[in-house]
């Protein structure tokens, strides 16, 4: 083993609901953000691991950032990441171990008790640990009775559809492929992802419309557009790389729309680490139109949009591409005859109503479309996790459609991805609804017969533990826990699970919930050397605009206790199946992995090969390629979507889950949100003042959110200092995972099953005083 620092003795676990509160930044990056940057590098991982791991982040012949999935350019930085990129790479590399000692000195019980931020903090996981049934602690456990034990319990299982098989974003393209093929072998489609709790709702409305469920532009496209409209998305947290792209579109002479609840410090303004200007002046300012939206409105404002733009085209104004529209679509005129039918007064009250955005700003933001040739809308968590987001995003395409803005340069739509390869997951068939074409050519590959049924996405696996009805659940990587919805109910069905295993590499919640046994299984991560006898091993992974490249981990990993997630996966895959009819001992070699890939998934072919370009390869997108839409009626289709909006009783607000700076998905980096003027804690609601006021809720009061939802059921987050904040009117926002117990299981969006994180009805109470 490598020379590693235990930490947990000297690290308290600090108070969270007792922050210091500020004015929110106007502006993002700079100098704060290189100082935060080699901060957490430092402190993680020291230079002789840090600096050799910064220097390989999203380089050619580096490792890919484990962040988010925004892509690289062709020209590169040498300094190619971001602030939140560097904390991701400093978490993975760092010096910090947590051996069998550990869980020696820790009941489970106990850490049971601690925050999600003290557990990972405490390091990288550096050998396989079990939990017997009846124990207090973890214990080691050699790899393979761990590999043993699951296969035991798998074979052990009265239906294949007794096991659950997670996946979080971040594993390899090679990863995937192999767990889909393990849990298809077996006999399931239990394969619930991240994707079922974010994107989903972006992938169902784009495969109805377009054919496809992936965005359809490129980086270049963003480069080139002359408008781009940024909808519930909050790139300077959330994809700070991002920001690069739109002040380089910015300078070419784009214009830059913001529609969100919240003003965000990335958007008003981006200080470019890269450039002098960045670090010493004012930097770039990005948006030219800001729509402070209510919470669920962007379906209204689209149609609202969609709505101007026919009637300036019915009047004369010729302002649809009518070429287009004849040639590539279809439902046109079913589409325009339901959103032109509602009286214009009527229209008008309602989309103010529901946006709670004047006419006016909707006329203007309508003029800029019209001024526009090349149009690409960006969106992400702001609009697929409401009840309506699959209506909502159909809308956009219908917006996209109307001046033909799918399948030219500087145009289309692009749903931001969050997780570094959620994307490639899904493409490597990590799905529980899988395409009859997918399972066809998998049987036909390997010789044997795909389950057809479809499995459990990521709330009905959740009730089906509930009901008792997984003995197994494993997952590689992430953190289910603290992800999904409706915490205390999560909680109480992972209870209820006969064997719980998780392939990961930093301690977390999830770990400490668990079912009558339970096993974690250290894994390598991004920034590891995967040697696979004495060869060094690569993987793949697709970013967020369908290109795949390689990734080459660089560091020496912490311990040789470690294993890499295909290894893992081909391990139990032996031991459930011997090697035939799938030769899971010859997945040793990665190139096998990649060349079954290449047989199975369209748009691979030649799959070694071509990953081994520098640049990587740009994997087929029909519309984007040749205005080709492989829809049910051979088009893109335009839709009716009708008129929902949130309704919220008196008394009330709609709350949204989201992010803190210090924090990706639900890994805590720190307890600062400094762009929104918060540090040392996260137990805050963010409130407009004037809501404030009507509700009796001070600056700096303490309050318990309470959840409304129709089963009677309550959900109580406690504890939370108010914020007075400049959101839009009748919305509020506070962190997750710390609010996900508020959001109902059974409240989800229509068609995707995705929880309904930013459409929480919460009311206000008086928190006791605490002792």
């Amino acid at each position: 083993m490598n020379s590693v620092k235990n930490h947990e003795s000297d690290m308290p676990d600090p108070v969270q609901d007792a922050p210091e509160v500020g004015p929110p930044k106007e502006s993002a990056a700079g100098v704060p953000a290189v100082l935060s940057s080699v901060r957490h590098v430092g402190e993680q991982a020291g230079v002789r691991r840090g600096v050799p791991a910064m220097l390989a982040v999203n380089q050619k012949g580096g490792f890919d950032c484990p962040g988010c999935a925004w892509p690289e350019p062709d020209r590169r930085h040498r300094a190619e990441f971001c602030e939140n990129g560097a904390k991701a790479v400093a978490e993975e590399a760092t010096r910090r171990a947590v051996t069998g000692d550990f869980f020696a000195r820790h009941p489970v019980a106990e850490l049971f008790e601690r925050s999600g931020y003290w557990l990972g903090q405490q390091g990288r996981l550096t050998e396989p640990v079990y939990l017997p049934e009846g124990g207090t602690h973890y214990e080691p456990i050699s790899w393979d009775r761990a590999l043993d034990m699951v296969a035991e319990e798998l074979h052990a299982l009265d239906t294949p559809d007794g096991a659950v098989f997670y996946t979080s974003g971040r594993t390899s393209n090679e990863a995937a492929f192999a767990y889909q093929l393990l849990a298809r072998q077996l006999g399931t489609n239990n394969l619930p992802d991240c994707s079922n709790m974010c994107h989903e709702s972006s992938g169902s409305a784009l495969t109805e419309t377009l054919g496809v469920g992936k965005g359809s532009v490129s980086l270049e496209d963003v480069h080139q557009a002359d408008l781009i409209i940024v909808a519930g998305q909050n790139p300077g947290t959330n994809h700070p790389r991002m920001l690069s792209a739109l002040e380089r579109a910015k300078r070419s002479g784009a214009r830059i729309v913001t529609v969100n609840p919240l003003p965000e410090a990335g958007m008003r303004a981006f200080r470019n680490p890269q450039n002098a200007r960045g670090l010493v002046g004012r930097g770039t300012e990005l948006t030219d139109l800001f729509a402070q939206i209510r919470l669920g409105g962007d379906l209204a404002l689209f149609s609202a949009v969609n709505r101007l733009l026919l009637e300036a085209d019915r009047s004369g104004g010729k302002v649809l591409d009518h070429g287009f529209v004849d040639a590539y679509t279809h439902g046109f005129e079913e589409f325009a005859e339901a959103l032109l039918a509602e009286p214009e007064d009527e229209f008008w009250a309602r989309t103010e109503r529901d946006t709670g955005l004047p006419r006016a700003l909707v006329e203007e933001l309508t003029a800029m479309v019209v001024a526009s040739e090349r149009i690409v809308v960006c969106w992400a968590m702001g609009l697929t996790q409401h009840r309506h987001s699959v209506p909502t995003i159909r809308e956009v395409v219908n917006f996209l459609l109307l001046r033909g803005n799918v399948g030219r340069p500087g145009a289309g739509v692009c749903p931001v991805r969050g997780h570094s390869n959620v994307q490639g997951d899904r493409t490597m068939g990590i799905f529980e609804r899988p395409a009859d074409d997918f399972l066809d050519a998998l049987g036909l590959e390997f010789g044997f017969e795909p389950p057809r049924e479809h499995g459990h996405d990521t709330v009905n696996a959740i009730r089906a533990m509930a009901r008792g009805e997984v003995g197994v659940f494993f997952a590689m990587g992430g953190n289910f826990v603290a992800a999904t919805p409706d915490t205390e109910v999560t909680e109480e069905a992972m209870r209820r699970v006969g064997l719980t295993v998780h392939v990961s590499t930093k301690l977390n919640r999830s770990h400490v919930v668990t079912g009558t046994r339970a096993l974690i299984l250290p894994a390598l991560a991004r920034t590891d050397r995967d040697l696979g006898g004495d060869q060094p091993r690569w993987v793949t992974v697709e970013d967020s605009m369908g290109l795949v490249h390689a990734s080459h981990g660089v560091l020496p990993p912490l311990s040789e206790g470690m294993r890499s997630e295909v290894d893992i996966v081909r391990g139990l895959g032996r031991r459930l199946f011997g090697n035939d009819p799938v030769d899971w001992d010859a997945m040793a070699d990665y190139d096998r992995v990649r060349d079954h890939v290449a047989a199975v998934v369209p748009g691979f072919g030649d799959f070694n090969a071509r990953a081994r370009r520098p640049e990587g390869f740009a994997l087929p997108h029909a519309p984007r390629d040749d205005r080709r839409f492989p829809t049910a009626t051979g088009l893109a289709n335009f839709t009716v979507n009708g008129t929902y909006a949130p309704r919220v009783p008196p008394g009330r607000l709609l709350l949204q889950t989201l992010r803190s700076h210090d924090q990706y998905n639900t890994t805590i980096y720190g307890l600062d949100d400094r762009y929104r003027g918060v540090r040392r804690g996260r137990r805050v609601v963010l409130v407009n003042p004037e809501d404030a006021r009507e509700l009796g809720l001070a600056d700096g009061a303490y309050t318990d959110l309470v959840g409304e939802w129709s089963d009677g059921r309550e959900r109580r987050a406690p504890h939370f200092r108010v914020v007075h904040y400049p959101t839009a009117r009748g919305s509020a926002a506070a962190y997750y995972p710390e609010t996900n117990v508020l959001v109902p299981l059974d409240s989800t969006a229509e068609v995707s099953n995705t929880p309904t994180s930013k459409s929480v009805v919460v009311r206000f109470e008086p928190s006791p005083e605490r002792v």
